[in-house]
This record gives structure tokens, sequence and C-alpha cells, in this order.
């Protein structure tokens, strides 16, 4: 089954100003991304904040052009269609549900105008019917008839983010990325908008990316999971074997950091610098915090290696063993070996050429 969307070594690359007010800094916020989402598949992305996830998600739907790398939509290239074009599939074929609803709809418009919006702009059907298209869509995600002519301001967090969620469907796309959809709701609204998303996307067969940083969420939420680093996508794996098979210590540590009531875990430490997207690590991103990192890992950047299990690959010279309990990693993580401290010396420099 061909793909909805691929990537294929994506970098983005931002100028960003430093100290004088002529020069300007390279940002990294992309680099070498590889990814294929297949249809009705959820996908989730996780990641410490920076790491790249919400940089991933605009160049998926088209808002960002990667400095470099191609980006298949239905297997054509993206950035070589005629703009006009591009829109026309962009814009059909992928809505996106962002962060803040409060910011991410027009305040001035009413419900009925918003979701009308992208009927209106695409030529869809009669005036007739772009407006009984309004009203399924107010069904479909659950909105009384009667908010149609109410504003943004005059809506719970909840309702806004309904339909902002409504809107991204208005054309009936094929893939719908949600950008950290419930980080900006309460706590009471987040389960309500998930199983949303989780609903329209099996009713409807939509491929789904979900970005995160909860990442027991995106466990939960996700078919594959997706782990981020500095830039890098450093782990694919099926979403039930990410808890006690990811090889990656990143994730590992990601995954020892979130609280459990009924099984708590122990974290692993992360004790090493935190480098700068400015001028990342040589070598591999992660290795001035891993535990296992020795000087290997500071001179080449590690290529993707394959676990036991179909569709699970990872970049790292030393991963951990399948099956290791994470209270293990912890004890290791907490004494770690002489080799890390040779890693961690090294200078950060531009980043090592790919393997």
């Amino acid at each position: 089954m061909n793909a909805v969307v691929e990537l294929s070594g994506a970098h983005v690359v931002h100028r960003a100003r430093s100290g004088g007010l002529f020069t300007r800094d390279k940002v990294y916020a992309l680099t070498g991304a590889d990814l294929c989402v297949a249809p009705g598949e959820t996908v989730g992305v996780v990641g410490e904040s920076g790491c790249g996830k919400s940089t991933l998600a605009k160049v998926l739907v088209g808002v960002e052009r990667p400095t470099s790398g191609t980006v298949l939509f239905r297997g054509r290239d993206l950035w070589s269609m005629p703009p006009a074009e591009r829109r026309s599939v962009v814009g059909a074929g992928t809505g996106m549900v962002f962060q803040d609803p409060s910011t991410a709809l027009n305040r001035r418009l009413t419900v009925r105008r918003i979701l009308r919006d992208p009927l209106d702009v695409h030529g869809r059907g009669t005036r007739a019917q772009r407006e009984e298209r309004v009203r399924e869509l107010m069904s479909l995600v659950g909105l009384p008839r009667a908010l149609a002519d109410g504003l943004p301001g005059r809506l719970s967090g909840g309702q806004r983010q309904r339909v902002a969620v409504a809107r991204a469907l208005a054309l009936e796309p094929d893939l719908v990325v949600a950008d950290e959809p419930t980080s900006a709701l309460d706590v009471s609204v987040r389960a309500q908008i998930l199983n949303l998303l989780l609903d329209l996307k099996e009713r409807l067969g939509l491929a789904l990316v979900f970005v995160s940083h909860d990442i027991q969420t995106v466990r939960r939420m996700s078919d594959r999971v997706v782990t981020m680093y500095l830039g890098r996508i450093v782990e694919e794996a099926p979403a039930d074997r990410v808890t006690d098979h990811a090889r990656h210590p990143y994730t590992r540590a990601l995954f020892s950091a979130t609280p459990g009531l009924l099984d708590p875990l122990d974290a692993i430490p992360l004790a090493g610098p935190v480098p700068s997207a400015t001028r990342p690590p040589s070598g591999c991103p992660f290795r001035t915090r891993c535990w296992r990192a020795d000087s290997v890992c500071a001179t080449v950047m590690p290529g993707f290696s394959g676990a036991s299990a179909a569709g699970h690959r990872f970049r790292c010279h030393h991963p951990v063993e399948e099956g290791v309990p994470t209270r293990d990693l912890a004890r290791q993580a907490a004494a770690p070996s002489p080799a890390t401290t040779t890693a961690e010396l090294l200078p950060d420099q531009k980043p090592a050429r790919e393997p």
C-alpha cells in the first residue's frame, strides 16, 4: 500500500541572530529525517521540548519547506509541484490541529465561518452544500448547532479545540497532524479530545501523526512511536514495544521519567550537558548525556540498526539489550563507566557526516 506521506533525508536549517547585529547562527531544527506514514496508521512523535517535533509536523503537511531532502505526498514530490497545485494538494489532502486553539482560530469569525472557509477557498460544492457540510462537521465533533454563530472567545477550551479538529477535517483529508493538541487544555478535557481524535481516525480511516511530549499518551494513541532528539529521529518502534523493548538509551530514559502509580519506575538520570541546536555535538547527538557513550560515539554518527521485531529500528553504537529492566538501567546510569567522561570532554562541532 502506498504511503500517504514520506520524508527522505529531510533537513531544516534556520538562521538565528546571535550576538552581533549582522551575524546569524545556523539552527539545525531537523537533520536527515526519514519517515513513512501509511494510510490509516497512527504515528506518535515524542521527545523533549526543542527536539524538532513541531518542525517535523510542519514539514509533513507542507507548511515548511525542507532545506534539503524530499517530501512525497501520495508518491508525488510536494516541492517540485507548481505553487498553485501544491496549495491545492496540501490544502485538500492534509489537516493540522495546533497546540493552542485560542490562537489557532480567528477570534473575529464565527464557528460557521471558520468551518466554511476551507470549503470556500477550495470551491467545494454550492453554498447550500457548504452550509450542510458545516452542520455535518459540527455533529461529527460533538458541537451543538447553537454554537454555529458564536465566536471562539465565548467557547470553552475543549469546544475551541473541537472546532479546530472539525476545521482540519473539513476537506476530508488523508492525513491529519495533531501538534500537542491537548497541552493547552484542562486535564478534565484532554481525555475527551484524545478519544475524539481516535474515534474520528477509526471512523474516517485517517492517517494520524500525533506529536506530544507526553510519552505515555503517545504510546496508548499510536500504532508506531518515533523518538526524536536534537532534530534527529533516533528510534522507531511498534507502540507495544517502546516500554520494555526500546533499544535507544534516550527512549528508555524518557519512559523512566514518566510517573506511574501502579508500577512506578526508577528514573534514569541524564547527567551530561544539554547540547545546543546551533552547535550540535559531533557523532551521536545524545552522547553528551548518555551513560553508555565512548569515544566512538563522539566521532561517528550511528546508522540505523534493525531490532528483532519488524518495524523497529534505532541509531545507537551501544544499544540497550532487549528486556533489561529499567531499574537496572537506572543503576547503570547512576554509575557511568570512565569511557563516558572521554566522550563528554570532546568539543562540540558541526554535525558529523552520515555513515
